[in-house]
């Protein structure tokens, strides 16, 4: 099941992948993959184990295969500290979709040397980009323009839902705020940062293979 909003003539979709689709611009957008988090931890004799990021190149490649995108945009944090060979296996992975190009938003935790950034698969973008309408970035932007949107992630955002003999769900959601879509985390090791909406704020959650707006 997928959930959409339209803005500027545009459809974006919300994808159980934890992923956003928009197929008149061919572009599909995801944000905070931390891909190679599970080395940072060992680092640190925290024993976590790497096939963790085995599910993150299996949904990549789902989406891909899929949806035939003509440009990806990952919107920050894709690889989560100083190098491990696991950025290797990233961009050899990503070598096998030439139809595609790959597009990094950087993040706070991108933080690589420049010549691994100029060497690797990836358009390089410091800064917030434009395409048509949406305004892409990492963190969230202070001020966005009028009609234009802002889709970022960085804030990891989940939603608590209650039930009635007090038990709690906690959900990965898209958050859809005046001007601002905020992305779930997409990769499978990362946490959640819980959104209250208030107003005309909406909430597609995620559970499962499905999208639901909540709010």
């Amino acid at each position: 099941m997928q959930s959409s909003i339209s803005f500027a003539g545009l459809q974006l979709t919300f994808l159980a992948e934890k992923a956003l689709w928009c197929a008149e611009l061919g572009a599909m957008f995801i944000a905070d993959v931390h891909f190679g988090k599970a080395a940072h931890f060992r680092k640190s004799g925290i024993p976590i184990p790497e096939p963790i990021h085995d599910q993150d190149l299996i949904q990549l490649e789902k989406l891909i295969t899929t949806f035939q995108p003509v440009d990806f945009y990952i919107l920050g944090d894709l690889f989560h500290s100083d190098w491990n060979d696991q950025w290797q296996k990233l961009n050899d992975f990503l070598e096998r979709f030439p139809q595609t190009t790959f597009h990094l938003i950087k993040g706070n935790h991108d933080i690589l040397p420049h010549s691994f950034y100029r060497q690797s698969i990836f358009q390089i973008h410091d800064k917030p980009l434009l395409i048509h309408e949406l305004l892409l970035s990492h963190e969230p932007l202070e001020q966005v323009p009028e009609e234009k949107l802002n889709i970022c992630g960085h804030i990891h955002p989940g939603f608590r839902i209650r039930g009635k003999a007090k038990q709690n769900l906690f959900l990965a959601c898209f958050y859809y705020k005046k001007r601002q879509l905020f992305l779930p985390a997409f990769g499978h090791f990362t946490g959640l940062a819980m959104v209250k909406a208030s107003g005309d704020d909406r909430i597609f959650g995620i559970s499962g293979k499905k999208v639901i707006q909540i709010l």
